[in-house]
C-alpha cells in the first residue's frame, strides 16, 4: 500500500459525498467539517491509520476540488518515538526528490526525533509516529510520501 493509493481512495470517498458536504457547508459548516473528518477516519481505518483532512486556513474548506489533494495528516503509530532508519537518509531523499530545498531537524525533544521538509509551496512534517503534509500533493510530494510510507513507516514491508 502506498500514499498514492490512500490518497486516491480518500479523494474518491470525498467525491462520493460531495453533494452532501456542499449542502452541509451552506446550512451548517461544522457538520460539513464533521462529515469530512468521518470520511477521512473511515478511509484511514481500511489502512490501519488515522487519516485527518486538515483545513489550516480560513476558506480552504470551500475549495472542494482540493479535498484529499493537500493538507493531510497520517497518524501511523502513536507509540513510535524514533525512525527505523537514520534521519539523515530521510532528509537526503527529500533533497534528491525536491532539489534545492530547505530540510531540517524538527521536534527534537524528550527523546523524540523528526524532520521538516520545506517544499516549493508548503512543508512536510515527518515524525516517527506520523506524517503531516501541509502542501498540495504534486508529483514530487506524492513520490516522496510514497517513499516515506515504504521506507520510514514500513508499509511496503508489512502489507
Amino acid at each position: 500500500m502506498s500514499f498514492s493509493t490512500i490518497v486516491v481512495d480518500l479523494q474518491n470517498a470525498l467525491k462520493r459525498d460531495m453533494p452532501q458536504i456542499r449542502f452541509l457547508l451552506l446550512k451548517n459548516p461544522a457538520m460539513a467539517y464533521t462529515r469530512i473528518v468521518e470520511i477521512g477516519r473511515d478511509v484511514g481505518l481500511k489502512y490501519d491509520i488515522q487519516l485527518i483532512v486538515n483545513f489550516p486556513q480560513e476558506g480552504k474548506i470551500e475549495q472542494f476540488d482540493m479535498y484529499g489533494k493537500q493538507d493531510l495528516s497520517l497518524i501511523i503509530d502513536k507509540e513510535r518515538r524514533n525512525f527505523p532508519i537514520y534521519r539523515h537518509i530521510i532528509k537526503e531523499k527529500a533533497k534528491e526528490i525536491f532539489g534545492g530545498i530547505k530540510v531540517e531537524d524538527a521536534y527534537m525533544y524528550e527523546g523524540k526525533e523528526g524532520a521538516r521538509v520545506w517544499t516549493r509551496n508548503g512543508k512536510i512534517d515527518i515524525l516517527p509516529h506520523s506524517l503531516h503534509i501541509w502542501t498540495v500533493f504534486d508529483d514530487d510530494v506524492t513520490t516522496y510520501c510514497d517513499w516515506l510510507l515504504e521506507n520510514v513507516y514500513l508499509f511496503g514491508k508489512l502489507s
